[in-house]
């Protein structure tokens, strides 16, 4: 049986025990997810996972709604925009996350003081969902996989990376270069951090151009990790630009096709994955349990990753891509 229709199938089941608890309820749960742009791949699938586990509430009588940013320039402020505007439709629930701390945390607060249910999810870990008073954090630790990454490119051969940050001052991808920093550095490598404007966010070829200009300027470079799967697209065509791809070993956080061929024929070293899908489904599940029934999970936080995907994976994952979880 394929994934997808596991999947349908495990839905299916999971609407049709939320129908017969509906008659407890006048009302389904109304949950309202602050996510990312809808265009941006990786936060393309978060929503469907989010989506996914709403079947359940609709079917109860409830509704998920996605709230994201039109750019990622004001990152932080845009986002506590939107978490006010899902406060002020009265949910039963919210899930965000805290990118931008000092610009995000007064409206979480907000949220908690009106007596709303809250994960935080993504980004910010269980450390912010203590903090602002949340009932869980579902998502990758960051500084963790950071680590991870680090650590990985030392054990096959890296000692100088550049970690490219096309959204600096957001915590979970300060910590993702942080921890490939100090990862590498316990093989006896390093790593630098090259930060661009968040508007090359997405910018294909702004973000090509920096990073080609930064491997010309520093002919040590022989690693590149870039923030987003996205990214990483630029970032290869950047490395073959410079004339370096037999040099400079590429990675990435997060992944989507075109960066899992790489690592399957062998011109990308590895990605780190955070399951975003999971993200979003757990979060949204999470939610819908604790408001239909006051269920709650000891587990604290619920992690998605990190894990490592490179060649000795990589089919599985890619089978999970074309089926939009992945």
């Amino acid at each position: 049986m394929s994934p997808t229709r596991q999947l349908m199938m495990s839905l299916a089941m999971a609407a049709a025990v939320a129908l017969g608890a509906t008659a407890a309820m006048a009302d389904g749960p109304k949950i309202f997810v602050i996510g990312g742009k809808a265009d941006d791949p990786f936060w393309s699938k978060v929503k469907k996972g989010a989506d996914d586990a709403g079947l359940v509430a609709k079917a109860m009588g409830g509704s998920v709604t996605w709230l994201g940013p039109a750019t990622y320039d004001n990152l932080g402020p845009d986002a506590a925009k939107l978490i006010r505007t899902a406060l002020s439709q009265k949910p039963d629930a919210i899930v965000g996350p805290d990118w931008v701390p000092e610009a995000m945390d007064d409206a979480f607060k907000e949220v908690v003081a009106a007596k709303v249910p809250l994960i935080i999810y993504n980004s910010g870990g269980m450390d912010a969902a203590k903090r602002l008073g949340a009932l869980n954090y579902v998502g990758n630790d960051e500084y963790t996989a950071g680590l991870g990454g680090g650590a990985y490119f030392g054990s096959h051969g890296a000692r100088n990376v550049l970690c490219v940050n096309t959204l600096p001052g957001a915590t979970n991808t300060e910590a993702r270069c942080k921890g490939i920093a100090d990862g590498i550095a316990r093989s006896g490598g390093k790593s630098s951090q090259l930060p661009l404007p968040s508007s090359s966010f997405g910018n294909p070829t702004a973000v090509a151009q920096a990073i080609k200009a930064a491997l010309l300027k520093d002919p040590s470079l022989d690693g590149a990790v870039t923030i987003s799967a996205g990214d990483a697209n630029s970032a290869a065509n950047a490395i073959a630009q410079a004339g370096v791809g037999d040099k400079v070993k590429l990675a990435s956080f997060d992944m989507d096709e075109t960066g899992l061929d790489r690592i399957k024929d062998g011109s990308q070293l590895f990605s780190v994955d955070q399951q975003p899908y999971l993200q979003g489904y757990l979060a949204v599940s999470l939610l819908n349990g604790f408001v239909a029934y006051g269920l709650d999970l000891p587990t604290k936080p619920v992690l998605t990753g990190p894990g490592i995907v490179d060649r000795d994976n990589v089919e599985t994952t890619i089978a999970g891509a074309k089926a939009g979880a992945r």
